[in-house]
């Protein structure tokens, strides 16, 4: 399936939560003067305009990110990037995670960004010129695999899929699985939605009788963006999460509680 385009959802509750905890953990692993790889599986167009027609319809960053900018002190990775990109593009732009990479990464590091749609990825081509990052029109799923290890063998994977496609929850535990045996040291990030029915708690149940190395399960739960909406919250799923992750993760815990 190609219909799903981010731009509907862009800057919601769960790009808040995800792309805050990313940007967190980019910034953690780029302490150090090692470089760091940073693969993405369906990168969407990296860089959203909040005032177009096709993110007023849903008015998902209106109950997102305009409520959510405040929680993050200015020396936050998060409300870094979010800063520089509205330097670079207008108070409207908002970064989806491609670029939350790239603003975080230098110029040893390494970006792959698979994207299937077309059109979306000829704008993430133009969203991420100059970057360095190189677009993959393919699979994501295919593209992870075919470089995995990655050099450097250092990094960061973000899975994060539309799930229109039904059976990539009974999928990916699977996927995941064989991508850790592969780079056992990779970060690997899978984001999930939290939909009224819980399509995700089997491929969890699966995930986590897996017994995968410091794994952290992180979940929030938010009001409905509009009526009759089935997404109630957002989850990530981390494997090798770094040091002080937790932390972050109860951060935001307290924070989406006073929505509710």
């Amino acid at each position: 399936m190609l219909s799903y385009q981010h731009i509907y959802h862009a800057g919601n509750l769960a790009d808040v939560q995800k792309h805050a905890l990313l940007a967190w953990i980019l910034d953690y692993m780029t302490r150090k003067d090692k470089p760091v790889s940073y693969l993405e599986t369906h990168a969407g167009r990296a860089l959203y305009d909040l005032a177009s027609a096709e993110a007023q319809k849903t008015g998902e960053a209106a109950r997102g990110i305009d409520i959510a900018r405040d929680w993050f002190a200015p020396d936050h990775p998060y409300a870094r990037v979010i800063d520089a990109v509205h330097a670079k593009h207008g108070p409207n732009s908002y970064p989806g995670s491609p670029r939350v990479a790239s603003e975080l990464l230098r110029p040893a590091d390494s970006l792959h960004l698979a994207e299937l749609h077309p059109q979306e990825a000829q704008a993430l081509r133009e969203a991420m010129r100059g970057s360095g990052a190189k677009v993959h029109l393919q699979d994501g799923f295919e593209m992870a695999q075919s470089l995995a290890p990655p050099t450097p063998r250092r990094g960061v994977l973000l899975i994060d899929p539309s799930y229109e496609i039904k059976s990539d929850y009974a999928r990916i535990p699977g996927i995941i699985s064989k991508l850790h045996r592969k780079w056992n040291v990779g970060v690997i990030i899978l984001w999930y939605p939290i939909l009224t029915d819980g399509p995700h708690r089997n491929m969890l149940a699966a995930l986590e009788a897996q017994g995968l190395p410091d794994s952290v399960r992180h979940e929030v739960r938010f009001p409905p963006a509009r009526e009759g909406h089935r997404m109630i919250g957002s989850g990530v799923f981390v494997l090798n999460a770094p040091f002080g992750f937790t932390q972050q993760t109860a951060e935001l815990t307290r924070r989406f509680a006073d929505l509710n």
